[in-house]
């Protein structure tokens, strides 16, 4: 059977084994509704409970801080629609980027199709926030500036400790989506002056289906999802018990292990950039170069198309992206790598690697060995790749 090289961790991550077990007595002896008010009721109620402290640890909060949501997706909605509903009194203008993820980008849309104002700010050439570019965005009417703490195709950091102090000067409510970073990076809400950050559980190891909102004590954000009075009345529906069980195992197991964890994931990430950039002629690494996420890499080759590049590591067992899952139907390049400036025929040879713990540096010389194969043929049957070389026969 052919190998499996799996370098897609930023799409979503393998369960963990012992979060597995760690979910199994919720579907099958602890099964019952966590809201009942019988006894036994009270072990998932526990653990529910458990899972929330975890969580709130992991992130300098308190435990009735944090609200377990579906996802990223519905945290990022809930995030942004219900404080715009709260706060619209004071003023209808946000803040956010031109790189964030559908998740918050189109959710501004539906916001400005309600009259709300959105600034779509611009990024240097690495995906940084322009923090000055920020403070002048800023108008007596905003009330929510919304920035990721990193990147889910490039990989880039913000500075999101900045960003919160601009944001708390200004008295402006700061939310960052932190789906791939929380667990990656040591995250501190009250540091960051962070107000909100939404997180998911399937991107460090926990069950799909599962993630949750923290929203800091005193904002009056509303309810998303009515129907129960279930997570403080804020977010109705019954728990998912096993789900959040997961997470909180997850969390556990991934702040444990993140300095060992993450100095092995920058080693492989690093060397493969090294090779791909040293040994694939037009290449170029997308992306801070050293302020980005440990398991990252992103690269933009010319003269091909990222799709076929994708079909071709596939038949070799190898999986990659071309950016976020959520737009991989999309024929379009990337925002973010228009955004970051690449022209359009370069942003649509793009490749996204991301690694974990699991993967082996056998993996990615075997992945760069295919890679320069599959780069080298896809070019061998591009007009424009011929055409570039006739006219610069020297390179």
């Amino acid at each position: 059977m052919k190998q499996l090289i799996y370098l897609d961790n930023a799409a979503t991550t393998k369960t963990r084994p012992e979060v597995v077990e760690a979910m199994l007595p919720y579907f099958t002896e602890y099964y019952g509704n966590p809201s009942s008010v019988y006894e036994f009721s009270a072990e998932p109620k526990r653990a529910i409970a458990q899972a929330r402290e975890t969580i709130a640890k992991a992130l300098g909060a308190k435990s009735n801080e944090i609200y377990f949501t579906y996802g990223g997706t519905e945290s990022d909605n809930w995030a942004l629609i219900s404080t715009a509903e709260a706060y619209q009194a004071k003023g209808k203008h946000i803040i956010t980027t031109k790189i964030e993820h559908h998740a918050i980008l189109h959710t501004c849309e539906y916001l400005e199709q309600r009259g709300f104002e959105v600034t779509y700010l611009d990024v240097d050439e690495f995906g940084v926030v322009k923090l000055d570019e920020l403070e002048k965005a800023i108008r007596p009417d905003t009330i929510l500036i919304s920035v990721m703490f990193a990147n889910n195709e490039i990989g880039t950091i913000e500075p999101i400790k900045e960003i919160g102090e601009i944001a708390k000067k200004h008295g402006i409510l700061f939310h960052t989506d932190a789906v791939q970073a929380f667990c990656h990076v040591p995250i501190n809400v009250d540091e960051c002056h962070i107000d909100m950050l939404s997180s998911s559980a399937h991107k460090l190891n926990g069950p799909k289906g599962t993630g949750f909102l923290y929203i800091r004590t005193g904002l009056k954000t509303r309810s998303f999802i009515h129907g129960g009075a279930q997570e403080r009345k804020r977010r109705g529906g019954t728990e998912n018990t096993a789900g959040i069980v997961g997470f909180g195992k997850a969390v556990e197991i991934a702040m444990a292990t993140m300095e060992e964890r993450t100095a092995k994931e920058k080693a492989m990430r690093d060397h493969l950039i090294e090779r791909v950039l040293k040994e694939i002629p037009f290449a170029r690494l997308n992306g801070h170069p050293s302020q980005r996420l440990s398991n990252n890499a992103n690269f933009a080759f010319q003269f091909i198309e990222g799709e076929s590049m994708l079909i071709m590591l596939d038949m070799e067992g190898i999986c990659g992206s071309s950016g976020s899952a959520c737009t991989s139907g999309s024929l379009d390049p990337s925002h973010v790598l228009l955004a970051i400036g690449l022209p359009h025929e370069i942003a649509h040879g793009s490749l996204r690697l991301t690694l974990s713990a699991e993967t082996t540096m056998e993996q990615i010389d075997f992945t760069v060995d295919c890679l320069k194969k599959i780069v080298e043929r896809l070019r061998s049957m591009s007009p424009l790749y011929e055409d570039y070389i006739k006219k610069h026969p020297q390179q």
